[in-house]
């Protein structure tokens, strides 16, 4: 069983970190629109700091995560954005006090080493949504499902597409996943989450498509998709091509590798590195329900 952390009333204290690459501009709308939530909104020492590509040295980062990791008041933590630097720091951290008293921890992108680490060792709940530095161009739909998520409301989400038949099929499990290629770059290590009869959530940005076939196949030959019990295959967004072209889209890419396998595949759910990014906690258990063009996600 993974463990809630209490969801959020008006006037809990909230904090902002950067656990990964530096702020780019300013994440005013982000903080904005968490005070409009009737939170009390707090800063780490890494906002606004940077150190070459980072926001601030590992030891930095690492220590302003601890800080609101552990501080009892905070009651949410928000990675600012993503980038790259998670996997320097997720050793360097304590997490007892967090598994003690959990606190929603949300973000994507690189936070997924912080999400699959948390659920590898903790089977504590997070949210991969959208993040203050994406705040600003996230769409109304996406930050409402974020808010949902953090105050404890309905989270079930039903869609169609027509972009590639899903696989049919029904299927339950703790939900998993993130960034494919940080999924990748933790596989075999303590960060590495278990995938047995889960179901997986995968999305990547600005891979080329061979890249793509290449880390599949590579969770395929590690053993890692035949336990699934579902799939979702998020946003694949600024992809690119080699000349020759790879010849596949990302959806024939999936499908190519999970064919042979029988759980539900669902394509084109609004998840990822696209404005429209809806929230998913990790480490709840979901049903997932799909026809040739409809998918049904449920909160159990």
């Amino acid at each position: 069983m993974s463990k809630i952390p209490d969801f959020l009333k008006e006037g809990d204290k909230v904090a902002i970190v950067c656990p990964a690459s530096f702020i780019r501009g300013s994440i005013d709308v982000g903080i904005k629109t968490l005070e409009n939530w009737g939170l009390e909104v707090v800063v780490g020492k890494t906002v606004g700091t940077s150190f070459h590509q980072f926001a601030g040295d590992d030891n930095l980062r690492a220590a302003d995560l601890q800080w609101a990791l552990d501080d009892p008041s905070i009651k949410a933590v928000f990675a600012a954005r993503g980038g790259y630097g998670c996997v320097r720091i997720v050793d360097q951290i304590d997490f007892s006090s967090f598994e003690k008293d959990p606190k929603w921890l949300v973000g994507f992108s690189d936070i997924t080493v912080l999400h699959s680490h948390i659920q590898r060792n903790y089977k504590i709940a997070t949210i991969h949504g959208q993040m203050p530095k994406s705040f600003e161009t996230g769409t109304k739909a996406s930050l409402e499902t974020l808010k949902n998520a953090l105050f404890g409301h309905n989270m079930d989400f039903a869609y169609e597409q027509t972009l590639f038949p899903n696989r049919a099929g029904k299927g339950e499990g703790k939900l998993v996943g993130g960034n494919l290629a940080i999924l990748l770059s933790v596989l075999a290590s303590n960060s590495d989450v278990n995938y047995k009869n889960k179901v997986l959530f995968i999305e990547d940005v600005g891979e080329a498509y061979y890249s793509i076939d290449r880390m599949l196949r590579a969770l395929k030959r590690a053993g890692k998709l035949k336990k699934l019990n579902g799939l979702i295959v998020g946003g694949f967004s600024a992809m690119k091509d080699n000349d020759p072209a790879f010849g596949q889209s990302v959806a024939e890419i999936v499908w190519d590798i999970v064919k042979e396998f029988d759980f539900p595949v669902a394509f084109g759910y609004p998840a990822g590195h696209i404005d429209d990014n809806h929230a998913l906690v990790f480490g709840r258990k979901v049903t997932l329900e799909t026809t040739d063009n409809s998918v049904q996600l449920t909160y159990l």
